[in-house]
């Protein structure tokens, strides 16, 4: 693509990839466990042809890539998802819509058009469906073996418009938690929460309202609360039709914390206040009675202009890995500890452990937002017991992705198995899947599944056992 000379994310790692493909059996380096049966997605941006105007990865075309691991040999396959944008763009042969979130960068044909969305930000299983998920729209099913679109997938019509992409699912009950961040359309502060069963039928939702209009990526549930983070990062149509930025950092806001107990309403929501920072993603939450802990990949400083247009610092953009402590019955400040110096970001956990006390925590590192290198060059596993965050460091001409932990057997304690991810290899131009011993890593992969294409750096990814 013409752009990716100036543009970061469409080159290296990052570079797309034009084909859709099935490779029954991968080259392995090692030894597969044969206890590993299932597959493993991962998801990403891969837009089908040249971007109109700036491109933004966060609006690219989103791609599938399914790795099945049964009795020591691995398989892949790769699918874009299709959406209504890329069936339109592929008929037409080229890009239609923009990326950048200017109007004027879409085709007139197209001007306007409301569609089903990119798809390309998290896949999860739920209620025996693959869903790919992005902020602004509802959910894509996609057959789980051959990587087919369904369609958009509304719970049955009880979702009117969008979701988040960072849903959390009870591992006891197998609820599906998640909340829409501007549920109507319009840029306001609302947020709708939702509760949908195992069977994936809605059966709660109930809409609140914050304390400004923010950008919220992610939020976590504990045995007894849910925890949304609204930092201030802010979206304004008046400031953009006035020639100021759409979303921009006004850090004067602070950052406001709305903690409302899980099985009660949104008139329970009690606020909580800290400095300004940004978070785009939380490792894990759990509460002791009244005390509720939240760890979080923190940022001084997010990647957006001030309200005037100023830009931030780059170098204040790092992320650490840091906890958050509230009381429950003191409304007000909270207290903040980083747990790490580690440069870290993609915080995944044993999901076994979600919303309850935990040891195991595992990260992309080394690299990343506030330093000079866009990749992460490492995996961490940083351990809760110990404090101690320990490396598997690529070198400087590979980058990986979002680890997943995979338990080693059903009723395996905590954070016995294995950690899953993908590394782009800079000299081969191509990527493999790396399996590594989860408490272990630091000795590296234990098992490689090459590809002789990319994988392109992405964003999220899931296992689905067998």
């Amino acid at each position: 693509m013409a752009s990716a000379i100036s543009n970061p994310y469409l080159s290296k790692g990052f570079e797309p990839i034009r084909m859709e493909c099935d490779c029954a059996h991968l080259t392995i380096e090692g030894k597969v466990p044969a206890e590993i049966d299932g597959t493993f997605y991962r998801i990403g941006p891969n837009p089908q042809f040249a971007a109109r105007g700036n491109y933004n990865p966060l609006s690219g075309d989103g791609m599938v890539h399914a790795f099945r691991v049964h009795q020591g040999e691995v398989s892949y396959r790769n699918r874009w998802v299709r959406t209504q944008q890329w069936n339109m763009e592929h008929a037409a042969g080229r890009a239609l819509f923009g990326t950048s979130g200017m109007p004027s960068d879409s085709d007139a044909s197209v001007a306007g058009m409301r569609t089903d969305g990119v798809a390309n930000t998290n896949i999860v299983w739920h209620a025996n469906r693959l869903l790919a998920l992005e902020e602004g729209h509802a959910p894509i099913e996609l057959d789980p073996a051959s990587l087919e679109t369904i369609g958009r997938w509304s719970f049955n019509g009880k979702l009117p418009r969008n979701m988040t992409a960072h849903p959390k699912i009870e591992p006891e009950s197998g609820e599906m938690l998640f909340f829409a961040n501007f549920p109507t359309g319009r840029l306001s502060s609302d947020i709708e929460f939702y509760v949908a069963n195992a069977s994936g039928e809605i059966v709660r939702s109930q809409m609140m309202r914050g304390p400004f209009p923010a950008l919220v990526h992610d939020f976590a549930v504990t045995t007894d609360f849910v925890i949304i983070a609204m930092c201030p990062v802010t979206v304004s149509i008046k400031r953009a039709m006035a020639g100021a930025p759409l979303i921009a950092w006004e850090p004067e806001k602070g950052t406001r914390v709305g903690i409302m107990p899980k099985h009660g309403g949104v008139e329970e929501i009690r606020w909580f206040e800290g400095d300004a920072c940004m978070v785009w993603h939380l490792m894990n939450a759990f509460n002791e009675g009244d005390r509720i802990f939240a760890d979080v990949s923190q940022q001084e400083v997010p990647l957006f202009p001030l309200a005037d247009g100023t830009p931030t610092d780059h170098r204040r953009a790092t992320q650490y890995l840091t906890r958050w402590e509230f009381e429950w019955s003191k409304p007000g400040s909270f207290t903040v500890e980083r747990l790490s110096d580690e440069r870290c970001e993609y915080p995944r956990i044993d999901e076994r452990r979600t919303g309850l006390n935990y040891r195991h925590g595992f990260v992309a590192c080394i690299g990343g937002p506030g330093s000079d290198d866009i990749f992460h060059r490492g995996i961490g596993h940083f351990d809760h017991a110990t404090r101690e965050m320990r490396i598997y460091a690529t070198g400087a001409r590979c980058a990986v992705a979002e680890p997943v932990f995979v338990p080693k057997r059903e009723g395996s304690r905590e954070g016995e198995g294995y950690l899953l991810t993908n590394i782009f290899e800079e000299d081969r131009n191509a990527s493999h899947l790396a399996i590594f011993e989860a408490e272990e890593i630091e000795r590296g992969p234990i098992a490689r599944a090459h590809l002789d294409h990319r994988v392109p750096v992405g964003f999220h990814g899931c296992w689905r056992a067998a």
